[in-house]
């Protein structure tokens, strides 16, 4: 099975925001996947940029890239431009936090 952008940002799904209990995807924090051989490239924010708990996040997404079949390194790239905003989470969570 190839390895796609999809099947990455489904692993990513498994990384929760423990401040907002949802997972990374669906707030809108990872912003590009690139896949180059077996090296996986996440371009990614996090909420704030005084964010404390980044490291972790930080370190659960390589994680959970890495577990995938075929990928033996996955670089995790935190930036903030653009920076996040609460319009950027899916609809049903934004709804949520009632946005």
């Amino acid at each position: 099975m190839a390895l796609t952008e999809e099947k990455v940002r489904e692993a990513l799904t498994a990384v929760v925001d423990p401040e907002l209990g949802f997972n990374i995807v669906d707030l809108g924090l990872v912003y590009d996947v690139a896949i180059e051989g077996d090296t996986v490239t996440v371009t990614m924010t996090l909420t704030s940029m005084a964010c404390p708990l980044g490291p972790q996040i930080v370190q659960e997404a390589r994680e959970a890239v890495e577990k995938l079949e075929g990928v033996s390194h996955a670089n995790i790239n935190v930036v903030f431009s653009p920076p996040w905003h609460p319009d950027m989470m899916r609809e049903e969570i934004r709804w949520l936090f009632g946005r």
